[in-house]
């Protein structure tokens, strides 16, 4: 009785992962090695953003809200190992706020002691061009204004492969 019990469980966790799989990979609308796409926010300094305007310019661009416990998990992470570590080196990050106004992510920001960009997407304007479900969303854009990494979620076992993948973008000769 245990081990059916243990078999059934055990597919039924596979079968919600693997629906789940397809779902985030149904909702994201965009690829490795595509343009990304334009979008422009308003950040909580008051300052325009828009990618088109940061071509030339390895972009760190992350979805987010205030209420996702991963999303919560992630941030930090962007903030010391990847934001000090490369702001010199002039690496842009933005983190978009899905579905709030600046005016609440204001606090946010200074709770948490985020040094970088972080702009506000009420309407989802900006992340509905990349993906129509899931949070967090991390892209790594090149210079040249392609994606060149992607993922969705946050597990910290990702973060060398992210943290790599912006070194290279500093070392490789363009």
């Amino acid at each position: 009785m245990k081990q059916k019990f243990l078999i059934t469980a055990a597919l039924s966790l596979f079968l919600t992962l693997s629906a789940f799989a397809a779902n985030e990979q149904e909702s994201t609308l965009t690829k490795v090695g595509q343009p990304a796409p334009d979008f422009t926010v308003k950040t909580l300094d008051d300052k325009e953003f828009s990618l088109k305007a940061h071509k030339g310019k390895v972009v760190l661009l992350n979805f987010f809200a205030t209420w996702c416990g991963p999303c919560l998990a992630e941030l930090p992470h962007v903030e010391k190992e990847i934001w000090q570590k490369f702001k010199d080196k002039g690496l842009v990050v933005l983190a978009v706020g899905r579905e709030h106004q600046n005016s609440e992510l204001l606090d946010f920001q200074k709770k948490n002691k985020f040094t970088f960009s972080i702009a506000g997407d009420p309407k989802r304007e900006a992340y509905s061009k990349y993906a129509s479900a899931y949070i967090p969303r991390t892209y790594l854009i090149n210079k040249d204004g392609q994606i060149i990494f992607q993922s969705v979620g946050f597990n910290e076992s990702e973060l060398p492969a992210l943290i790599s993948a912006i070194e290279k973008e500093f070392v490789a000769p363009k």
